[in-house]
C-alpha cells in the first residue's frame, strides 16, 4: 500500500453537522436503531422466559434471545452520540456570548420536554394498573411513585438519592446523561476559562462533583468524552478501511457479549465496552463525506433514519411503563402476561406489542417531544430577550 492510500487523521476546528453527509446519517440510523433495541430487548426479557430458565429453547427463541441482547451496548452507543452531538455542539460555541447559558436551556428544556409528560404517563399507568395508590403521596426517598422521586428524577438524582420514578429502570442512563452535562462545560471551564480564579473554581467544582457521583457514573463519563472527542476528528481514508473498522465494531460487541453477561455500566465492565467504542467513533469519524442524494435508496435510508431518531428519546423513556401496561390488560382480558417460545403465535404477538410500544411513542413524540424547538425558543425569549432574534439550529436539540 502506498503512503498517499493510508488513512489521513486531521483535526477539524468545528465539529461538522450535515445531514447531506454520511456520518449523519449513520449518527441519526444508530440513535434510532439503538433506542429500539433497547425495547425490543426489553419487551422480550418482560414478556418472555429467560433463555438460561429453558432446558431445549427452540430456535426462533435463540435468534430472538441474540438479537436483542444488546441492550446496554445500545446505551453506551446513546452515551457516544450525546457525546458527538451535545459536546461537539458546546465546543463550537464555546466562548461566544451567551454560549454556557444556552447551552444550560437546551439541555433542560431537550431532558424536561420529554421527561415530564414520560412520568405524568408512569403516574397515570401505575393508578391504572393499582401499583400506586394515594398511600405512595409522600416524600420517601425509598418510594418509587413518591413526589421526592418525581422531582429527584428530573434532575438526575435517579439511583444517586431516589429509586427510578414508578420502577422504570431504564431511567437510570437520564441520571448519568445529566450529569455528563453539567461535567463537560466544567471540563471546559478548567481549560478555557477567561481568568484563573474561574479556571480553579471550575476545577474544585468538577473534583468535588465526580466524588459525590458513583464511580461507575463518573467513569463512564469517558466514553461520553470519546464521542466529544472524536467529534474534532475527520479520518480520510478508503471505503476499505471505513468497511473493516465497521466490521471490528460489530465483532467486538458480538464478542463482548457472547463471551461476557453483561447486565450493567459497571468499573468491571469498562474495558469491554471501550473495546467497541474505539472503532466504532473511528468509524463515524471515517463517514463525513458525502451521500448521494440522488440516490433513491439513500433518500429513504435517511427519511427511514431521520423519522425513527427523532422519537428515540421518547420510545427509551416510556417503553417499559408501556410494556407493564400491556401486560396487565394482558392479564385482565386473556388471564395471561406472559409469552410461550414454544408457541409460534406468541411471536406474532410479541411483534405486535412491540409496533404498539412504538407507535405509542411516535404518538407521545408529537403531543410533546416534537415542541422542543417552541419550548426553547419561548424559554430564551423570556430568559435571554436580547437573543431572542437569534437563530435555533435543529444540532442544538441533541
Amino acid at each position: 500500500m502506498s503512503s498517499s492510500s493510508l488513512p489521513a487523521v486531521r483535526w477539524q476546528r468545528q465539529s461538522q453537522v450535515d445531514h447531506h453527509a454520511a456520518h449523519s446519517l449513520l449518527i441519526s440510523l444508530l440513535r434510532g436503531l439503538a433506542a429500539l433495541e433497547v425495547a425490543a430487548a426489553h419487551l422480550r426479557a418482560e414478556s418472555f422466559p429467560g433463555l438460561r430458565e429453558l432446558a431445549d429453547p427452540p430456535l426462533a427463541y435463540q435468534l430472538l434471545a441474540f438479537f436483542t441482547a444488546f441492550s446496554h451496548q445500545a446505551v453506551v452507543v446513546f452515551f457516544l452520540i450525546s457525546g458527538w452531538l451535545v459536546g461537539g455542539s458546546l465546543l463550537n460555541k464555546m466562548g461566544q456570548p451567551g454560549a454556557l447559558a444556552g447551552y444550560a436551556i437546551d439541555r433542560a428544556t431537550r431532558l424536561w420536554t420529554v421527561l415530564l409528560p414520560a412520568l405524568c404517563l408512569i403516574l397515570a399507568i401505575g393508578a391504572w394498573t393499582g401499583a400506586v395508590s394515594p398511600a405512595h403521596a409522600d416524600f420517601s426517598a425509598d418510594n418509587e411513585y413518591s413526589a421526592a422521586s418525581f422531582a429527584g428524577n428530573l434532575v438526575g438524582l435517579q439511583t444517586i438519592l431516589v429509586e427510578p420514578f414508578g420502577a422504570n429502570f431504564p431511567l437510570w442512563s437520564l441520571a448519568n446523561e445529566t450529569w455528563y452535562y453539567v461535567q463537560f462545560p466544567l471540563l471546559l471551564l478548567v481549560f478555557m476559562g477567561k481568568s484563573r480564579m474561574r479556571q480553579l473554581g471550575a476545577a474544585t467544582a468538577l473534583v468535588l462533583l465526580s466524588a459525590a457521583l458513583p464511580g461507575a457514573m463518573t467513569l463512564y463519563f469517558s466514553l461520553w468524552l470519546l464521542g466529544a472527542l472524536f467529534s474534532r476528528v475527520r479520518i480520510d481514508c478508503a471505503p476499505a478501511v471505513s468497511l473493516a473498522l465497521f466490521a471490528a465494531t460489530a465483532g467486538a460487541a458480538i464478542y463482548v457479549r457472547m463471551t461476557n453477561s453483561i447486565d450493567d455500566l459497571a468499573p468491571e465492565y469498562f474495558l469491554q465496552h471501550l473495546v467497541y467504542s474505539l472503532p466504532l467513533v473511528a468509524f463515524l469519524a471515517s463517514m463525513q463525506r458525502p451521500l448521494d442524494m440522488a440516490s433513491p435508496w439513500i433518500r429513504r435510508l435517511g427519511r427511514f433514519a431521520h423519522v425513527l431518531s427523532e422519537f428515540s428519546f421518547t420510545l427509551y423513556v416510556i417503553h417499559i411503563p408501556l410494556i407493564r401496561l400491556m401486560r396487565h390488560v394482558g392479564m385482565q382480558v386473556f388471564g395471561r402476561d406472559r409469552l410461550a417460545p414454544d408457541a409460534p403465535l406468541d411471536y406474532a404477538i410479541y411483534a405486535g406489542m412491540l409496533l404498539a410500544v412504538v407507535a405509542t411513542a411516535w404518538l407521545s413524540y408529537l403531543l410533546f417531544e416534537s415542541h422542543t424547538f417552541r419550548v426553547r425558543r419561548f424559554v430564551k425569549t423570556l430568559l435571554q430577550p436580547q437573543r431572542r432574534r437569534a437563530p435555533i439550529t435543529p444540532a442544538s436539540a441533541k
